[in-house]
């Protein structure tokens, strides 16, 4: 399969060049090879999967030396209990909206495959997506738009509230939202092998058995770590206003705990592309965990995507944030506020200043700029690409979908980096102009196919057997 595809990131771009016909170049990979070894081997000169990011690296002169200054309301009386508690079989059923079982991969099955094409490493939490007015919001005492991290009273004195309110319940986190758009897009395809998709980081008993798993499933997306017992569901109430805007609300419950194991080692000896969970910098002693794992995939020739999830999340851990994107990470997600905080640059600052500037130590960048459209950088330059129409219900999740069209582009093979963030540009629409954070089955369908005509259009062959 022409999948093979290597950024041509080494030779110098003149600050007068213009991205709008920038491209990547493709050539043919040997079977069964890492469709990744070529990128790889531009991105690390020694060339060859598994050598060392240091000394000759395209970051060399980088390293080290320098920084930058449900439904309805009697189903939710169920399930909330007076401790704040829930039943996870409601969750389960409430859950079930547009959902389609799609044959994944056992993690213990001999048919898992030789290789994933993206393992998020992440928090597993359960999303409740909610409508509410202004004056709830008020009564409860919450900001609007913001993002606060409560304990497991506030989660139930929150959930009580929201009787009589509409919810969904889906196996949530900012990473998952991104997988299961990646693996929807990728699930169906004429002309490509689907892509394998998977996930790690920690989950309680209870949703091991119940409901993150199953749902994460049925989503073609591979839940690979063990439950840890007696825990707590982590949860993330987002409250949507008329208006579109969301305010969030997270529990963390025991998915703040997220270790390096001999499992998570092996799991990212056989990635192409990890992706680390911005939030994940919220949880104690975790950058351990992110440092060995960000080693380990470089080790064995994979890319490394990092999500910067929130802009107090970056400022409350600024020094660890830039540790990991500043020596590991070969892409990186962000919107225009938390691209501007990567690089202390005031609001009055330009999202394309900032792009440009991160594209200096990050060889692949993406900011979004909610109805301003977005950017792709690469060394020093930006291409602005317009936003895809529509008419925004909830904006819950449209930077994850924008990640998800990304990845889904660059493993595919596009080749031109206006059609990538044109494609990624219209899956975020899509999930903006319904309720929910999740790119539903029939769109992602009709998505894929828009992109096979840009594969076309691009000149990359998918009609030769891999």
């Amino acid at each position: 399969m022409y999948i093979s595809m290597a950024l041509s990131l080494l030779s110098p771009i003149q600050s007068s060049t213009s991205l709008s016909s920038f491209t990547l170049t493709t050539f043919p990979a040997p079977k069964n090879a890492s469709f990744l070894s070529s990128i790889y081997s531009l991105y690390h000169p020694k060339g060859a999967l598994g050598s060392s990011r240091t000394g000759s690296s395209f970051f060399g002169g980088f390293r080290g030396s320098r920084r930058i200054e449900s439904t309805a309301a009697d189903k939710k009386r169920q399930m909330v209990s007076r401790n704040g508690e829930f039943d996870e079989g409601e969750i389960e059923r409430i859950g079930g909206q547009d959902e389609e079982l799609i044959q994944g991969h056992d993690d213990n099955s001999p048919s898992s495959p030789d290789r994933w094409d993206v393992l998020g490493l992440g928090q597993a939490m359960v999303d409740f997506s909610g409508v509410v007015d202004d004056d709830f919001l008020k009564k409860l005492g919450l900001e609007k738009g913001t993002r606060k991290l409560i304990n497991h009273e506030e989660r139930g004195r929150v959930l009580q509230a929201m009787d009589g309110c509409t919810y969904k319940a889906a196996a949530g986190g900012s990473l998952s939202n991104t997988l299961v758009a990646l693996a929807r897009l990728g699930c169906r395809s004429i002309s490509d092998p689907p892509l394998n998709v998977a996930m790690a980081g920690s989950r309680d008993r209870a949703v091991h058995n119940v409901f993150y798993r199953t749902k994460l499933r049925r989503a073609n997306v591979n839940f690979l770590s063990a439950p840890i017992m007696d825990g707590t569901t982590g949860t993330v109430i987002v409250l949507t206003t008329p208006d579109a805007q969301r305010t969030m609300l997270a529990y963390q419950g025991t998915s703040s705990v997220v270790n390096y194991d001999s499992c998570l080692a092996s799991l990212i000896s056989k990635t192409n592309v990890f992706v680390v969970e911005g939030y994940l910098f919220e949880l104690p002693d975790t950058i351990r965990t992110i440092t060995k794992a960000c080693e380990e995939a470089h080790r064995n020739g994979a890319l490394v995507a990092v999500t910067a999830s929130d802009v107090s999340c970056i400022e409350r851990h600024y020094d660890d944030f830039w540790d990991i994107v500043g020596n590991y990470a070969d892409i990186i997600f962000a919107n225009s506020d938390e691209a501007r905080a990567f690089c202390h640059f005031s609001a009055d600052e330009s999202p394309i200043s900032a792009t440009r500037y991160l594209s200096h130590f990050v060889p692949f960048v993406s900011v979004t700029d909610g109805i301003n459209g977005s950017y792709i950088g690469v060394k020093g330059e930006a291409i602005y690409i317009p936003p895809s129409p529509c008419v925004p219900v909830d904006t819950c999740g449209a930077g994850d979908a924008y990640a998800s069209g990304i990845l889904y582009g660059i493993l595919r093979g596009v080749t031109d980096l206006k059609g990538m963030g044109d494609l990624a540009a219209t899956i975020a629409a899509t999930v903006v102009s319904q309720q929910g954070t999740r790119l539903r089955v029939q769109d992602a369908v009709r998505l894929a196919r828009s992109h096979e005509f840009l594969l076309k259009s691009s000149g990359v062959r998918t009609d030769v057997g891999s």
